[in-house]
């Protein structure tokens, strides 16, 4: 099943000209490799990784403005907690998405049914006809149809096709001076939090729903991001503290919640998302909150050190729910490596 999924997920990345490709795959990744180097512990990768995904100072420097903080986060409090976000201020998902996303966890529905309900929105038909008539994708037979496009794409590669093109774009849909840098490095992000979630999911939970969750699972700081800019009015908020930057992410962890219901999500997925911003690691029990924490962890260490904010070969710290096996892990981050690192190894 996994070999399937990612045969079809990186066929376009294989498709890539040579010069946009990702270097040549690392030597790999172990237990014993990782354990040479120092380890960073996992709540300051987690800060780096949300200073850097809300553009704000990379430390925390001396002299916090304690005051200013607790002024904006209050006022960030106003606007978001007990429902007073405006949930409108959110791209929609196209109509069609959720019947789409029903149709495909079900088998037994045929290429033209499922062509027929693709058919109900342009861009998307645009999407799956662009995406096979790729080089990767090229056959004996010119494409003749949709319903062609989608028997060539199977169920696993259009879903990929459908959420990424739905989800990117929601991402990267932003307001205020910093909204498409923020956009692009939620994006970035979601890429490499739904790869790993797919890898961890085998023999947890249902990989489609992992992936999605994995996408969405960080929607809200897009919306926090654009209400932080719009309270900072076009400045900077210097030395921001920890406890600044762990406040906006709970509430940004509560509007990716609405998000969630917003846009009509499958039960199990809107449920992880509720465990997840409601509970804290040490409390998740759901299988695939498990996979999102861990996926999460691992596609910050990737980001970051394609960034240059990290050593690329630090080590994991110590997770108090993370539960999957050392082996699984280290070959999750060479995965997430091969494919997403282009950083030349010295």
């Amino acid at each position: 099943m996994m070999g399937n999924w990612w045969r079809v997920f990186g066929r376009e990345r294989a498709a890539e000209p040579a010069a946009a490709r990702p270097a040549a795959p690392n030597p790999e990744l172990t237990v014993e490799t990782l354990s040479s180097h120092a380890t960073v512990p996992c709540d300051e990768i987690a800060e780096r990784f949300f200073r850097f995904i809300l553009n704000q100072p990379v430390s925390a420097g001396d002299t916090p403005n304690k005051v200013r903080e607790q002024a904006i986060l209050q006022r960030l409090r106003d606007q978001c907690e007990s429902g007073r976000f405006d949930i409108r201020s959110l791209p929609r998902m196209p109509t069609v998405l959720p019947q789409l996303m029903r149709a495909m966890k079900n088998d037994k529905l045929s290429g033209a049914q499922l062509a027929d309900l693709i058919k109900r929105d342009p861009v998307l038909v645009g999407e799956v006809m662009r995406v096979t008539g790729s080089v990767t994708y090229r056959t004996a037979h010119p494409i003749g149809s949709l319903q062609h496009a989608v028997v060539l794409l199977g169920q696993i590669g259009l879903r990929h096709v459908v959420t990424s093109y739905v989800m990117k774009p929601i991402l990267m849909a932003s307001a205020g001076m910093s909204g498409q840098i923020v956009g692009q490095r939620l994006w970035d992000h979601a890429e490499r939090c739904a790869h790993a979630a797919v890898y961890l999911s085998k023999g947890q939970c249902d990989a489609f729903e992992s992936y999605l969750l994995a996408l969405v699972g960080y929607s809200g700081l897009g919306a926090a991001a654009r209400l932080l800019d719009r309270e900072l009015q076009n400045t900077e908020l210097p030395a921001s503290s920890p406890a600044f930057i762990d406040d906006c992410v709970q509430l940004a962890a509560q509007l990716t919640v609405q998000a969630g219901q917003h846009w009509e999500l499958p039960p199990a997925v809107q449920e992880a998302l509720v465990e997840h911003g409601q509970h804290g690691s040490a409390a998740l029990m759901l299988p695939m909150s498990r996979v999102l924490h861990v996926a999460q962890r691992l596609a910050m260490y990737q980001l970051l050190s394609e960034q240059g904010l990290l050593d690329r070969d630090s080590g994991v710290g110590d997770d108090p729910i993370a539960t999957f096996p050392p082996q699984l892990v280290a070959r999750c981050r060479q995965d997430l490596r091969q494919s997403f690192d282009t950083v030349t190894p010295p």
